[in-house]
């Protein structure tokens, strides 16, 4: 009979107590002693050897009068039925014998099965902790609308990454301007494309002459304040001066380049030192020795491996390369950060428990980031989108600029409109700066044949033009354009569209391809700015025009360069250079 059946069910354990007795090898059911049951183990120990010669069933000498203990020599089985194991502990059919092998090997499934159960428990509750404490690192800021949105997958990503001037965090009280209120030291635009097959990094120099919208800002009390805007200010002060938030930074990167940005990720001092020591340090080449008192950057001609506070100075130096400028400084940062892409994509990294755990650890605690991205599951998220991207498929340069004529002492750099409209073109239009080979797919041809056709003559051409995030005017501007200079006598201006778009788009009917043909080659059209629809349009219908943001002004093409424009500076992410 079974505890229940022997009416002690509120006394033991319904299951019995099998034990390990260390001196035979065996288990054996110990009833609990609060019942009145005798502990086999104790009362061996008490009776010596004698005890243990008892055969199995027998009550040891002095021991209390109570029911057979019974003994098993191995694991005991779940019991089925309530019934327990026949006298003497052994079931038929097992072999005995064989000095106790199975007892042994059933002792250590045992053993090992539960040690396992207990690491996967406390896997299971250490990962969620590790999770949680992850989570607890990612510093946000809410930027009030000043992204797009998100990203979304099948559309290219852009994410501004900021390295600010700011004296946070232990050990960074000797650099940076200690009065700094955490300016936009260093930035680039991550663009990563739509099929994820490349990115281009844009960098825009701190000391670019810009224009500074107005800026909505969050306060600590839940209300938003707007920080008026400036013309003719130091790019750097979007962000820090007056109480500018990261989203301003966003906003003036969008103004400067016509570029929506999805996210952005901001960095100290630390960034640099903790994740560059994730990753077991980050290869860099001088072409000569280096001795910058100022950064206190000291290195050898030849290659080295850096981390911690000599990849920071690394990173800070203006004086040790080219003519000691911002822009020289520039270049030193990017191939940096592509040899530090590499060792984040090396299998030595991704193979490493111990360097994933140090790089997430690193990187959440040294990047604050938008709300839009800010937990793990929107940052693993945003990871998978990225994971693809091959280092030598992403390519750094900086926005074309020149010294700034306005001064005689040359402190600032203004925009150089005819190298910086076309590459903004082509990261607008998603078009790599490096050769990437790419699957023709479906759609994309489909996309492209849309301009392959017949042509109508102007005069046919039958259009409403409605402003969707153009300057202000443009419908009317664009109208008279294509009256009077296009031989488009059928257009209208109908105002502004019900809302914006980042992107000019052309609607029109299959019946309606070659008025659209038309009017694409007269713009300078992109194939993607044109939507056609399923049906056909009833004759003497419109084809609707809306002017997005990217519309820069009439005959003004909105079609991208298919090759980067002579003479920009750029670095190859899987290309290491030395620096000079």
């Amino acid at each position: 009979m079974d505890a229940q059946g022997r009416g002690r069910a509120n006394d033991i354990d319904p299951a019995d107590q099998w034990v390990l007795n260390p001196r035979t090898g065996n288990y054996e059911l110990r009833l609990d002693s609060s019942a009145g049951q005798p502990s086999v183990s104790r009362s061996r120990r008490a009776a010596g050897p004698a005890a243990a010669a008892a055969p199995a069933g027998a009550a040891p000498a002095g021991a209390p009068a109570g029911p057979p203990v019974r003994t098993s020599p191995g694991v005991p089985g779940q019991r089925r039925g309530g019934q327990a194991p026949p006298p003497g502990g052994r079931r038929t059919g097992r072999k005995r014998g064989g000095g106790g092998g199975g007892s042994r090997k059933k002792k250590v499934l045992l053993i090992t099965g539960g040690s396992m159960a207990f690491v996967l428990v406390a896997a299971t509750v250490g990962g969620y902790l590790y999770y949680q404490h992850l989570n607890n690192n990612i510093n946000t800021v809410d930027v009030d609308g000043a992204g797009s949105g998100g990203f979304k997958p099948g559309e290219p990503i852009n994410i501004l990454v900021i390295g600010t001037d700011k004296r946070t965090g232990a050990g960074n009280q000797g650099y940076g301007d200690k009065e700094s209120v955490g300016h936009a030291d260093t930035t680039l635009l991550f663009h990563v494309a739509r099929d994820r097959s490349n990115a281009t990094v844009l960098s825009i120099p701190r000391d670019l002459i810009s224009d500074i919208p107005d800026c909505p800002t969050k306060q600590p009390d839940g209300s938003t304040k707007t920080v008026p805007g400036q013309r003719g200010v130091r790019f750097n002060t979007s962000l820090g001066q007056d109480g500018r938030d990261p989203g301003c930074t966003m906003r003036t990167v969008k103004e400067l380049t016509g570029i929506a940005v999805d996210h952005f990720m901001m960095a100290d001092f630390n960034a640099v030192k903790t994740l560059s020591s994730a990753v077991g340090g980050v290869p860099v080449c001088v072409a000569k020795d280096v001795d910058d008192k100022k950064s206190k950057l000291h290195l050898t001609k030849g290659s080295h491996r850096i981390e911690g506070e000599q990849a920071l100075a690394f990173v800070r130096t203006r004086h040790a390369f080219g003519n000691e400028s911002d822009l020289d400084r520039i270049k030193t940062q990017q191939q940096f950060l592509g040899s530090m892409i590499r060792e984040m994509k090396s299998s030595d990294t991704l193979t490493s428990p111990t360097k994933l755990f140090s790089l997430a650890e690193a990187a959440t605690k040294a990047l604050t980031v938008d709300t839009g991205i800010g937990g793990i599951p929107e940052l693993t998220r945003l990871a998978k989108e990225l994971k693809d991207v091959n280092p030598k498929n992403i390519t750094f340069t900086t926005l074309p600029v020149d010294d700034n004529p306005a001064e005689r002492i040359k402190a600032t750099v203004v925009v150089r409109k005819s190298q910086a409209e076309p590459l903004l073109a082509m990261i607008r239009e998603d078009t790599s700066l490096t050769e990437v080979k790419k699957q023709k797919q479906a759609a994309a041809n489909a996309q492209a044949a849309l301009l392959e056709g017949t042509r109508a003559p102007a005069s046919a051409v039958r259009v409403d033009v409605y402003n969707g995030g153009g300057p202000r005017g443009s419908a009317q501007t664009t109208l008279e354009w294509l009256q009077n200079n296009q031989g488009v006598p059928l257009s209208t201006n109908n105002g502004n569209a019900p809302e914006k778009l980042e992107k000019t788009t052309l609607e029109f009917a299959p019946n309606q391809a070659d008025q659209a043909r038309a009017l694409a080659d007269m713009m300078g059209l992109p194939a993607t700015a044109l939507k056609q629809t399923t049906a056909d349009a009833p004759d003497r219908t419109p084809m609707t025009l809306t002017l997005g943001a990217d519309f820069k002004g009439a005959g003004i093409p909105l079609t991208a360069p298919k090759t980067a424009p002579e003479g920009i500076q750029r670095v190859e992410a899987d290309k290491a250079t030395c620096a000079k």
